[in-house]
């Protein structure tokens, strides 16, 4: 016997069926027409299998619910040892984080191999982490530091492995990337412009914006699907945009940006809202502007997020010039190896991080440790049972108009199911690194480490030699995401972003939350 766990009533019955018919898929076929036999015998007694039979009992489970029910109806987490295998059988990858990875930077982005890290010229390693695990990819940061590579760690403690470490209070990274971008959008895109070539063919910087008036100002709307000749149209006429702040509660930025004339239209292009957000001055243009890096009153300066997360202005404002610096001389050699944020607002700040990488050509840095090179899907219908008490719309901007007001999670959740947003149906074989409650109803088949789990994860390897077997096919092996397909998108354009004010990257404090935002259903 090996080290595996199996549900005993699932156990005898799958080896009743199994010796009669002497094929595993058809005896799982067979054991699904009466699943309730086992399933209500979860959280009881589980019993040693031998690792061989564990592999090929999930093997068959999968084969059986892709050939009966559809690929996307065998599902894994991301960070399941499972997921590459149900990813490539074309099943659904759930993700537990954010997904702002997929809305930045595409839903087939698959992000550098923990090898490229030792090729990279400059890593920073955001997020806190496990400080007392040498996890699978630390021997690749390491191997990177014999050939001059620089890690700088930025957490709420000190890492052995960096040559410099920026201490952050928790919930606050999303403060500090909002500063250096404040920096690279001054120095490397106004005061010089190393990065203009990247910016016009691999972003949507020079797209051109509607805006819409409000408040005897103007909003952002839509995008028009058109791109400029040039990243700005500064230089002729300019109004003022309402912006989000969410640094002092629910608030308005009054900022200025250029504009022409389209039709009844005006329009401005990406570039132009994003120097607004940022607060990056140039002369002409209305509204309130930051006076300087060292301005504490107006966000996102290096002086402003001082404040916020405790990182000295100065320092900000090397790491940021070094960066910009590193990727321009590298050719885009740069990483950024995100932790975990477990804050209501991670999406948010992961956007502002993800903008250091667009905004300086390193798009393919991020490293994202459960990235498995396929589209990843929001987990969380799976939880669409529940209900709770939760006002939505108290998430939303002072200017939003009203769309989730007094909507609890739950109704929002469903409303995007029932309008086709790209999230996984209900699992018939579910894979979970980790328990997750409410257990989802009507699983044929829940592979995990509790003990209300049917199966515990066999090893990986074995599962796809033994889905190989029953299928006649070449084992499973890691997709390749396509990095170069489509632009990436500093402005996500959609109706519930535009809602919550965080079509472009914002600032959200650490506070309280609810568990579930429509933008982390916008991919």
């Amino acid at each position: 016997m090996g080290g595996s766990q199996v549900n005993q009533a699932l156990v005898r019955l799958y080896f009743e069926v199994r010796d009669g018919l002497r094929d595993p898929v058809a005896a799982w076929a067979k054991l699904t027409g009466n699943s309730q036999q086992y399933v209500r015998a979860r959280g009881e007694r589980r019993v040693p299998l031998d690792d061989g039979t564990a592999a090929e009992l999930a093997a068959a489970a999968i084969v059986h619910t892709t050939a009966r029910h559809g690929a996307d109806r065998v599902a894994a987490l991301a960070t399941s040892p499972l997921a590459r295998i149900v990813g490539g059988l074309g099943g659904a990858v759930l993700t537990e984080h954010p997904c702002a990875p997929e809305q930045v930077l595409g839903p087939r982005f698959a992000g550098p191999r923990a090898e490229d890290w030792a090729r990279a010229a400059y890593v920073l390693l955001w997020g806190e982490n496990n400080r007392l695990v040498r996890t699978a990819d630390t021997p690749w940061v390491i191997a990177g530091r014999y050939k001059g590579q620089k890690v700088v760690a930025i957490g709420t403690h000190p890492t052995r492995l960096s040559d410099e470490t920026l201490v952050v209070r928790p919930g606050t990274d999303g403060a500090l990337a909002m500063a250096m971008g404040h920096v690279l959008l001054k120095e490397f895109f106004l005061d010089r412009t190393p990065f203009a070539g990247h910016a016009m063919e691999r972003t949507d910087l020079p797209f051109l914006v509607r805006l819409q008036p409000r408040n005897g100002a103007y909003v952002p709307g839509g995008v028009l699907g058109r791109v400029s000749d040039r990243l700005t149209v500064y230089g002729g006429e300019a109004v003022e945009v309402l912006l989000p702040r969410f640094d002092d509660g629910p608030g308005v930025l009054r900022r200025g940006v250029p504009v022409v004339r389209d039709g009844d239209n005006l329009v401005t292009t990406v570039f132009d809202l994003l120097l607004a957000v940022y607060g990056v001055a140039r002369p002409g243009l209305p509204g309130a502007w930051p006076a300087g890096y060292d301005d504490r009153a107006e966000p996102y300066t290096p002086g402003w997020q001082e404040a916020c997360t405790g990182v000295p202005a100065s320092r900000t404002l090397k790491i940021a010039r070094e960066l910009g610096v590193t990727a321009e001389k590298t050719g885009g050699r740069c990483v950024i190896v995100p932790g975990r944020l477990e804050t209501p607002h991670a999406d948010t700040a992961y956007r502002a991080m993800l903008a250091l990488l667009v905004l300086t050509g390193c798009g393919s840095g991020w490293a994202q440790a459960s990235g498995v090179g396929i589209p990843l899907v929001p987990y969380l219908c799976l939880h669409a049972c529940g209900e709770d008490r939760s006002d939505v719309g108290a998430l939303s901007w002072a200017l939003a108009e009203g769309l989730f007001t007094h909507r609890t999670s739950r109704s929002v959740l469903l409303e995007a199911v029932r309008d086709g947003w790209p999230m996984a149906p209900p699992p018939r074989v579910l894979a979970l690194p980790r328990p997750i409650y409410p257990l989802p109803p009507d699983v044929d088949l829940l592979i995990g480490p509790d003990d209300h789990c049917d199966l515990s994860p066999p090893d990986a390897e074995l599962v796809a030699g033994a889905v190989a077997r029953l299928t006649g096919s070449p084992a499973v092996t890691e997709p390749d995401g396509d990095r170069a397909a489509g632009r990436m998108r500093l402005l996500v354009d959609h109706a519930w972003m535009h809602e919550y004010g965080e079509a472009l990257p914002t600032y959200r404090p650490p506070g309280l939350g609810v568990p579930l935002k429509p933008t982390q259903l916008v991919m």
